[in-house]
């Protein structure tokens, strides 16, 4: 995506912005002028982030948060506030899950997927949106997945967790959009992360998995930040609540 103006001097949060998709999300923010504050639970990551980021001649804010505390998340929002003035973009990436049977999950195992992949993105949410309403306005994209709307095996509550988070943004977007707030969604396909690794790490599996995509092969991170890009521009301003799928073609060939 060419770069575009609009985003030039805006702050934006980036939520699990020390490696794989939230990291090239942060970069492509910031290399379109926004000021972006990066967060996830690990320092090493997120200050080699900011400084890659300021090396480019951006400018970034790393803030180490646990986003299954309410009391953490509450502090990004200040350390954000504090440090820029306000809150133009949330990017809520950050995720977890367990490659794993749902008979054999625990039930430790499904809190800690909703608490990270639904709770705290209400949380953050709720509190950026406080912001954003009293400032006239802001873009909130949450990353959802293709599994979202396609069930399958051994991540059966991580796709649960995303479909939640796909109705949740759209009851953010209805009841936000009189505060100017517009709040939709990306989905990935499978993408080549740390987080996948388990996946595609294994020849036989991947090359199953591509023979189901049409482009032949999986993501790179870099390819999912146009759309992330494109839903915090002024290009998608009458867009709110929907999901844009970044799949390579593999939902239409379901």
């Amino acid at each position: 995506m060419t770069k575009s103006d609009d985003l030039d001097g805006k702050v934006g949060v980036v939520t699990g912005g020390g490696k794989g998709i939230g990291k090239a999300i942060a970069k492509g923010l910031a290399e379109n002028g926004v000021k972006v504050v990066v967060c996830s639970r690990t320092k090493a990551e997120l200050d080699q982030v900011a400084r890659e980021i300021k090396e480019n001649d951006g400018e970034a804010t790393p803030v180490v948060t646990d986003l299954t505390d309410s009391d953490q998340i509450n502090g990004l929002v200040d350390a954000t506030v504090e440090a820029y003035g306000r809150i133009d973009i949330l990017v809520n990436n950050a995720a977890r899950s367990f490659l794993r049977p749902l008979i054999d999950l625990r039930e430790d195992g499904w809190d800690k997927i909703f608490n990270t992949n639904c709770k705290a993105v209400f949380l953050l949410s709720r509190a950026v949106a406080k912001i954003m309403g009293k400032q006239g306005g802001g873009r909130i994209v949450n990353i959802t997945t293709i599994g979202a709307v396609r069930g399958g095996a051994g991540m059966g509550v991580y796709h649960a967790s995303k479909a939640a988070l796909s109705m949740l943004t759209k009851c953010m977007a209805v009841e936000w959009a009189p505060l100017q707030i517009n709040v939709n969604a990306v989905g990935p396909g499978l993408t080549k992360t740390a987080f996948s690794q388990p996946i595609w790490d294994n020849p036989d599996m991947e090359r199953m998995i591509t023979a189901r995509i049409p482009k032949g092969r999986l993501a790179e991170p870099e390819e999912i930040v146009g759309a992330v890009l494109f839903l915090c521009s002024n290009q998608s301003s009458f867009i709110t609540g929907e999901s844009i799928y970044v799949d390579g073609g593999s939902l239409a060939h379901s």
